[in-house]
């Protein structure tokens, strides 16, 4: 397939993800869907085919008369996607149809800055080709943990990613593959992920707040991600919860990543550890020599009465800021989702308690509030369902 193939029309650009989303289908049925002549439809998909987008399958069954000519995306076609965390990055490969072929995983600082990073994401996609998985990819998309400017592929000014502002993440990877690539938030791309192949996908309309190092949320309107006018809609870890808060990795006091991100959870589970009043978070600390959002889960299933209230106690601020989303936006789903959603049920009991006593009615009657069943693999499949949107478009 030439780099540069790309549907001509929207005709095509539809077929091509009705193939996506749908897997291989006969002649027959596609022109049912797209309500193209058979002559029409023929002509839009041999250029599809001349273009290397799509292959013939086979025959299908006889609907009474000739038996229709099964069609289904080049099996060459291949999309790769960087999820870069604030502490780890994962690679993917998928082909046409978003299935995963090959994922590895790493810890990675993303305070390395962006050319060790992305070296580092580039070094574990080789290591996918090295296993005979690709020759070259169609597209990438790339998930960071800050505000992305959509348009210009590059973060703006992170809180958390130092030496990131303005690195022109999209053009030095591209140049690097030889292939299109986007760059988003990562919580946007977890979105996407569960539009996917999650529990979003018979839903239009949903949040997907990331509780990790950092607080973020994906909004899904109407089956698509809503980024606002810069690229910075669903940035809530830095909605003020109280004035005389503790401060926060962006300067200012109060907000709600500053008192339930990862290195809040791990101040005060090292306060709790400290000062006796927690003896598993104590037993923890002096295993391991420090202490993380992992240990106060540990510490929580344990039954141990202080990481538990630390757990509520930040479902309830959390609770506290989505009750007032899920009133102006009244989606279908709430997904909770990122390593600090590793805290479970005690943490989503909270968040729904808050959200659905504070919220409207009308809004919370049928919602439902629940955990990612995707674990890591939300961002990848997100990544490639952005660039393969991309690429199946005109």
């Amino acid at each position: 397939m030439r780099m540069s193939a790309r549907p001509q029309n929207e005709h095509q650009a539809r077929l091509l993800r009705l193939l996506r989303d749908e897997g291989p289908r006969s002649r027959a049925e596609l022109g049912d869907v797209v309500h193209l002549s058979r002559s029409k439809l023929a002509v839009e998909l041999d250029r599809l085919t001349e273009l290397g987008l799509v292959a013939s399958g086979g025959l299908a069954a006889s609907r009474g008369g000739r038996r229709s000519g099964i069609v289904r995306l080049d099996p060459g076609l291949r999309f790769a996607a960087f999820d870069i965390g604030a502490t780890s990055v994962d690679v993917a490969v998928t082909d046409g149809e978003l299935e995963i072929l090959g994922h590895v995983s790493e810890p990675c600082d993303v305070r390395q800055g962006a050319p060790a990073v992305l070296d580092r994401a580039l070094d574990l996609l080789g290591k996918l080709r090295d296993e005979g998985l690709f020759t070259r990819v169609h597209g990438t998309g790339i998930g960071v943990p800050g505000p992305v400017s959509f348009r210009d592929g590059m973060p703006v000014v992170p809180p958390i990613m130092p030496g990131w502002d303005r690195f022109p993440v999209r053009d030095a990877v591209g140049q690097e593959l030889g292939c299109p690539v986007q760059v988003d938030n990562d919580v946007n791309l977890m979105a996407l992920g569960e539009l996917t192949s999650g529990l979003a996908r018979s839903v239009d309309d949903l949040l997907l707040v990331k509780i990790g190092t950092g607080i973020g949320c994906g909004i899904v309107v109407d089956g698509a991600i809503y980024r606002g006018v810069s690229g910075s809609a669903g940035d809530i870890g830095h909605i003020r919860v109280d004035d005389d808060g503790p401060l926060c990795a962006c300067g200012n006091h109060g907000c709600l990543e500053a008192y339930f991100g990862g290195a809040a959870l791990a101040r005060d589970a090292l306060a709790a550890a400290r000062s006796g009043r927690s003896p598993q978070l104590a037993a923890l600390l002096d295993a391991g020599g420090d202490l993380s959002a992992r240990d106060v889960a540990t510490a929580a299933a344990a039954g141990d009465a202080e990481a538990v209230r630390i757990v509520r106690e930040g479902g309830r601020h959390v609770g506290q800021v989505l009750a007032g989303l899920v009133s102006f936006f009244n989606p279908g789903l709430v997904i909770i989702a990122g390593g600090v959603a590793g805290l479970g049920h005690t943490l989503l009991a909270e968040i729904r308690s808050v959200v659905y006593r504070r919220s409207l009615p009308l809004a919370t009657g049928n919602l439902p509030i629940v955990l990612s069943e995707l674990a890591g693999a939300a961002g990848v499949t997100g990544g490639a369902r952005m660039i393969s949107d991309s690429v199946f478009s005109v």
